[in-house]
């Protein structure tokens, strides 16, 4: 679901899914309740999962939940402990060892840990369980912008390469500048139009 190999409107079983994975139909199962739950598919009885489309509302809630989590967060991130600033200089190398190897599900993935280490270190642990239930719609979305937007990986990097001195700097506001134009960006891109925000 979260690497997009399943598009919106596409409908799955639960046995073609525990012969593609290799596992019971019991995982399965428990999977397929648990995306429901949070909104990625709708079960339909004795007929299989339909995979839902991100939707516009979707995007829009994702967006302002993460601005308002991620600029708070960036602005008690500063001054920043060295532990940070090297964990995100890591990711940062990984998220470009994987651009260079084309592996955008990879990507996204040290893209939201990016996210996700400014987030911790907040030390707020409601905030961090909040942002951690948009984990896969991040994800999802992210691969999505990748899809339609190859570009973007690479502006992507230079954004976060960007935060990450801003941080450096101790410089909060600027900081949360950064987040928010880079994460308002998502809203626009997912939904196909060409901005820059």
């Amino acid at each position: 679901m979260l690497d997009r190999r399943y598009e919106g409107g596409t409908l799955l079983t639960e046995g073609e899914l525990a012969e593609a994975v290799g596992v019971s139909r019991t995982p399965v199962r428990e999977a397929l309740l648990k995306l429901e739950v949070e909104g990625l598919i709708k079960l339909y009885p004795k007929k299989g999962a339909l995979v839902l489309a991100v939707s516009a509302q979707e995007i829009a809630d994702v967006v302002e939940t993460r601005l308002l989590v991620e600029e708070f967060a960036v602005r008690k991130a500063v001054p920043a402990p060295a532990r940070l600033l090297e964990r995100l200089a890591e990711l940062l190398e990984e998220q470009r060892r994987r651009a260079g190897e084309g592996d955008l599900a990879a990507v996204a993935v040290t893209d939201r840990s990016f996210h996700a280490e400014i987030v911790r270190n907040a030390g707020n642990e409601i905030l961090s369980k909040l942002y951690d239930q948009l984990r896969d719609r991040q994800l999802r979305m992210g691969v999505a912008v990748m899809e339609a937007h190859p570009d973007r990986i690479a502006k992507n990097i230079t954004e976060h390469a960007e935060l990450l001195e801003t941080i450096r700097a101790g410089d909060a506001e600027a900081a949360a500048s950064c987040v928010r134009r880079h994460v308002s960006r998502v809203k626009v891109l997912v939904r196909g139009e060409a901005g820059s925000r």
